[in-house]
Formats: C-alpha cells, structure tokens, sequence
C-alpha cells in the first residue's frame, strides 16, 4: 500500500513511519525540505496548511494519514491549534477526495471531547468532527501521553533531574496519567490500515500503567538511577494566576492549556486491546531503555 502522510517527521510521525515500512508500505511524506530518505520513502516538499501547493502529490495513493499535531500554540509564528489541527485537517479530507482516496486514519488525542477545558482538545474534537463528516473511510486514534526516544515530555524531566533532583510540582500531584510508548502507537497505526473492521471507529489509547503524577516522576528518577526527587509543591491557585503572565515566554515550560490537560488526568480503558490484539509495554521498562543509554 502506497500512504500519504502529513506529519510524518515528527516525534509520533518517525515511529509510525518506521513500523509501515516494515510492514512492507511505501510511504509518500510531506516534509518542508527534502532530505535524504530510506529506501520506499519519497518526499514531496509542502504545507499542510496549503493544499495547493501538494494535492496533485496524493494522486496514486492507497491511504492518508494525518499526525499533524502541536501542543503548544505561538500565534506569532502562525502556529495555532486552528491553523494545525482544524484547517491542516480539512485539507487533508480535501486532497484525499480529490484523489479519489478512500482510506484516512487520524491522529487526535485522549481527552477530546467538544466540552473541553482546553483549547487542544476541543481543537482536536472539532478536526475530528470534520472527520466523522467526510464521507470517507476513517478510522480515529487518540493516544495518551505518549513516550519513547526523543519524547518531549518525559525528556523534559529527565533532562530536570540530570541537573537537580528537584522536580515541583503544581497542586496535589494526585492526578493520574497512562502513558503509552510511541512503538505501540505506530503498530496500531500499521495495524488500523489492514483492519476494516477500525473503519468508522475511534479507539482511544493508552498504556497498562496508571500512574499519579508524582509516582511517574519517581518513575523517571529510577530510571536514571536516582533517588525519588524534592517535590515542591506550587499550589495550584497561584500557578492559574502566574501562567498566562508568563506563557507567552517560549521558553517558560507550561501553559495554561497545558496545565488544565494535566490536572484533569489522562487515562482510559485499555478497550483498544481488544481490537488490536497485543499488550502495550510498561511504563517503567520502557523510560529504561532510552533513559539510561
């Protein structure tokens, strides 16, 4: 099968890149400049944002797949929940029936819901929604907190600790999350395309690890080989008020946004497993194998 993928470079997107290919797939990435690719993979040079500029590139494709996403917005730039997760969706639904491409499988959130509190996730509702709509056949991942070499999230506290075994923590810290690792996300990802039964479903992901905040940081310090951290703790009243001071700063680590996802917990009921057939890896084993190289 060829597949046409939009975010494919990225964090998520190189995992599911990589488990499609050895599934035997060729892909067809956009990317913004061409590099040098692996063997079954070409590039076509473009912005998701743009479909004029790389529509006539999805025509000879089996199946897109959008894993466009970003979880922090810099309006300055242009880069927006709007822009990337709303319009670079109905783009992609536009190319694909242009092309005459049936198959479309999405890459949205846990958590999504039109009542959100965040604007991430009611971004992510509303591209879903656009989904749903299309006429196509669509099958919808929403994967948790997703770990794995070159993660965003627990790299930033692995990185933390490396320097101070100091890691604060706003409010009770009592909030539960369920990561899952980006090998097991891209296998489902391999595994929805050769599935009609995923056609018309939305599976939402998650590891078997459920885990209150503090305990994952914990979690990450022994994989370090350090002790349990200094947990400060910043109530969570004051950092409502600090944030949005402070969040237009690039490089203060959270925003609003970011802190109502973390608070309201991430989890969920593992029902995926049913369809995909094979158990997630754990939490702990596998912050080891990248961790401590």
């Amino acid at each position: 099968m060829r597949i046409f993928i939009a975010g494919g470079t990225g964090f998520v997107g190189e995992h599911v890149s990589r488990e499609l290919l050895r599934q035997g797939h060729q892909l067809r990435l956009l990317v913004h400049r061409r590099g040098a690719p692996p063997e079954g993979v070409e590039q076509v040079e473009g912005d998701v944002t743009r479909p004029e500029g790389f529509g006539q590139a999805v025509a000879g494709c089996d199946a897109v797949m959008n894993l466009v996403g970003i979880i922090r917005e810099f309006p300055g730039r242009g880069v927006t929940f709007e822009r990337l997760h709303v319009q670079a969706t109905a783009n992609m639904l536009a190319v694909a029936k242009q092309a005459g491409i049936r198959r479309y499988v999405q890459m949205s959130a846990l958590g999504t819901r039109p009542n959100a509190v965040s604007s991430y996730h009611r971004t992510k509702f509303r591209a879903e929604e656009l989904v749903r709509n299309s006429g196509l056949d669509w099958t919808i991942l929403r994967p948790s907190l997703i770990f794995g070499p070159k993660d965003a999230f627990v790299g930033m506290l692995a990185r933390q600790m490396r320097l101070a075994p100091v890691a604060p923590v706003i409010g009770s810290g009592a909030y539960r999350l369920q990561p899952i690792h980006a090998d097991d996300v891209a296998r489902c990802f391999a595994l929805a395309l050769e599935m009609p039964a995923t056609i018309g479903q939305c599976y939402e992901l998650c590891g078997n690890d459920r885990l209150r905040y503090v305990d994952l940081l914990d979690a990450v310090a022994a994989a370090l080989g350090k002790p349990a951290p200094f947990k400060p703790r910043l109530p969570l009243g004051l950092m409502k008020l600090a944030i949005p001071a402070l969040q237009g700063i690039p490089q203060f680590p959270i925003t609003m946004d970011q802190l109502q996802m973390l608070v309201e917990e991430n989890i969920c009921d593992g029902r995926w497993k049913q369809t995909f057939g094979f158990e997630p890896k754990g939490f702990k084993e596998g912050i080891g194998e990248y961790l401590t190289t």
